[in-house]
This record gives structure tokens, sequence and C-alpha cells, in this order.
């Protein structure tokens, strides 16, 4: 049981530094590390010409879908969702966090891509899943 609550608590925490990509920058020393959930620097919709506020848009989209995705899987680990939502739900997770990731880059990001890759590998190729679908339901 205890393996199940860490694990909700990895997915959520996972989903929740998302949210940094909406959060204002901290102010930084003159010699102090870059920012790395900044949206002004994907070098996608640089290239694609669109404007901040719709960088801003589309981000938040997508920390939405990640929030949305692995919020869902959190619920069906602790067996108050169907388990069949869980592998749906962490692919949407995951696909939504891939792409804020991999769009707006930075190098500390790396980690979360391969969370996002080890999740997608161990749902979609090893077929893994909560044991049950009732493994901490309300009783």
């Amino acid at each position: 049981m205890m393996q199940t609550f860490l694990f909700v608590a990895f997915l959520l925490a996972h989903a929740a530094i998302h949210a940094g990509f909406l959060a204002p920058a901290p102010r930084t020393a003159t010699d102090g590390p870059t920012w790395p959930f900044a949206l002004d620097r994907s070098w996608l919709l640089r290239r694609s010409g669109i404007d901040a506020t719709t960088a801003r848009a589309f981000a938040a989209t997508l920390v939405a879908v990640t929030l949305g995705g692995f919020g869902l899987a959190a619920v069906a680990t602790l067996g108050w969702l169907p388990v069949e939502l869980w592998t749906a739900s962490v692919v949407i997770g995951a696909v939504g966090s891939l792409a804020l990731l991999l769009v707006f880059f930075h190098p500390w990001l790396v980690l979360g891509i391969a969370i996002d890759v080890a999740l997608l590998g161990l749902v979609l190729v090893g077929g893994w899943a909560p044991a049950t679908s009732d493994a901490l339901a309300w009783r």
C-alpha cells in the first residue's frame, strides 16, 4: 500500500512541476542559472513565427493536459476510478508533458523527458497497470 501512495505522489509531483511554465521566473543573480521553464525560447514556435501570447496559451493547454492526464492516472491508481482509464490517462499525461518539454526545451528538462518515455514504455510496451481497480477503494 505504501508503494501505491509513493507512486501516486510521484505521478502528481511529476505533473505539478510542469506548472513552472506558467509561473513567473524568479529573480536570478548575474551568475545564477537560467530558469528552465521559460516560454520565450521555443525553437519550434520561434521558427513558426508564433507570438508570445499564443505560445503562452499553447503552454497552458499542454500543462492542463499533463495535469489532467496524470491526475486521472493517480486517482485510477488509488482505485477510485476504473483501472481501464489508467493506461489512457498515463499516455495523455506523458504525451502532453513530452510535447511541452520538447517544444520549450532546456537541458535541465531531460529528466522529465526520461520519466515520460519510461512511463510510456511501461504502459504501452510493457502493458503495466495497477494490480486492481479497487486496491484502495472506499469501503
